[in-house]
């Protein structure tokens, strides 16, 4: 009866502060502009399913693929035995599913076990690569100490979990023959391997480390969901919605500006005259999250951190200070800071910075070439690009601080309809000389 109070307890502690966490994540995402998205559904639900449960885009790479699609493939299926935990929790069983499921139970346990070993072996090989072999994309400038050790720590962990799920099973196999509590399972592969290590132990040490073990795995599971909310694992999750919600328009497209479209049709009579007169504009482009879309913040909490946008940037490649991932990440770290803020009871936005210029300078932003290789690159569907051009367009339009050469550009446009300076007759001559 004190192991399910203490239980209970425990899991009331995790559910109170996992929805705290959440209900900030919410408010900080609703933080952007309003924005609706509720076209084209089927579309929309084939991505979430290929994309995001399907893992469709990351075998561009067949070796981190592989990797990671074990450890998805395993935290879904062995989180099936956790519902398992938390009813023997809250009961008082044992093991609850074994004797209704009869010799299948043994069948689904090494399956289990079969996918915690292939979990294990992913994690030690994604911290050699992390660690050792120094992969590029994994220690650029943007990641810096506590991304390197939020990935390393989530993967130690969950090396740890796989390892006290064998201990647990190994023991619990050896008490299936000394106490008629423990509900026999059948013999396992894997953990059975460990039964010569602790099979010497009395059968009270056993139950402790049975229970050590037990304990160990589900406050290790509770507690690794209410941290991957500070962490980028929270893509988990958030990569369902993210890829529900991505942009389905060519990636050439870049969206139109409703305030400039609407100004333009009405200055050439393309607008109703019995319509009610526009609102006054508001600012022209992004110069903090606010002035985002709350999908281009939910995107920014979806990111993985991979670096694959950034290591296809042709602009990173030759040098520039672009980095796409940075760029995400920046809008993460500012998004989070003026949300604390506010829970703080603080000025949020109002505290004289901004995510233009403090976290994301305008070195970066000039060198986007706007060729969508980040975009084709994501695994999850973030568009880096339109949080790049929002930013583009404050610069241009609210502080004309574009480069001059742009700004010659942008004036032979307005001017000649051309980014040449030449005017509309003098444009063609050249089709007319004969000794052309």
């Amino acid at each position: 009866m004190i192991q399910q109070l203490l239980f209970v307890i425990t899991l009331c502690i995790a559910i109170f502060f996992i929805r705290k966490r959440v209900v900030r994540i919410r408010s900080n995402i609703n933080l952007g502009k309003a924005q609706t998205i509720n076209d084209r559904k089927p579309e929309r639900l084939q991505n979430m399913m290929l994309v995001a449960f399907g893992q469709k885009k990351m075998f561009k790479r067949f070796i981190p693929a592989t990797l990671h699609f074990l450890i998805y493939i395993g935290f879904l299926v062995i989180n099936l035995e956790v519902l398992e935990f938390v009813i023997d929790g809250l009961a008082g069983t044992h093991r609850i599913f074994a004797p209704y499921l009869g010799g299948f139970y043994n069948v689904l346990m090494n399956i289990f076990e079969f996918l915690a070993i292939a979990v294990l072996f992913a994690c030690v090989v994604m911290l050699i690569r992390r660690n050792v072999l120094r992969l590029k994309r994994f220690w650029s400038a943007e990641m810096t100490s506590w991304p390197r050790l939020d990935a390393n720590l989530i993967l130690i962990t969950e090396i740890i979990l796989m390892c006290a799920i064998m201990i647990m099973n190994a023991s619990d196999q050896i008490l299936q023959g000394r106490d008629e509590h423990y509900a026999a399972t059948g013999t396992l592969f894997f953990s059975s391997f460990l039964t010569s290590t602790l099979k010497h132990l009395n059968t009270s040490t056993l139950i402790f480390i049975e229970r050590f073990a037990w304990w160990f795995h589900i406050i290790g599971i509770l507690g690794f969901s209410l941290y991957i909310t500070y962490s980028k694992h929270l893509h988990i999750f958030m990569a369902f919605l993210n890829t529900y919600y991505a942009k389905l328009e060519m990636k050439g497209h870049i969206n139109n500006m409703p305030v400039v479209t609407n100004e333009v049709k009405s200055m050439l009579g393309l607008t109703d005259a019995n319509a009610a007169p526009a609102a006054e504009p508001g600012r022209f482009g992004a110069k903090d999250v606010n002035d985002l879309s709350w999908n281009n913040l939910l995107a920014a909490y979806s990111c993985t951190e991979c670096g694959r946008c950034t290591s296809e940037c042709p602009a990173n490649l030759t040098g520039k200070k672009l980095s796409p991932r940075k760029i995400i990440m920046d809008t993460r770290d500012r998004m989070e800071e003026v949300g604390k803020s506010i829970a703080l009871g603080g000025t949020g936005l109002a505290d004289g910075k901004s995510l233009l210029g403090d976290y994301i300078s305008k070195e970066e932003i000039n060198a986007c070439t706007s060729c969508n290789a980040c975009v084709e690159a994501c695994p999850i569907m973030i568009n880096p690009l339109e949080i790049i051009v929002e930013l583009r367009r404050y610069v241009a339009m609210e502080e004309s601080g574009s480069p001059a050469q742009w700004n010659s550009m942008f004036q032979n446009i307005e001017t000649s309809f051309a980014p040449w300076k030449f005017s509309p007759a003098d444009r063609f001559k050249w089709a007319s000389d004969p000794s052309k």
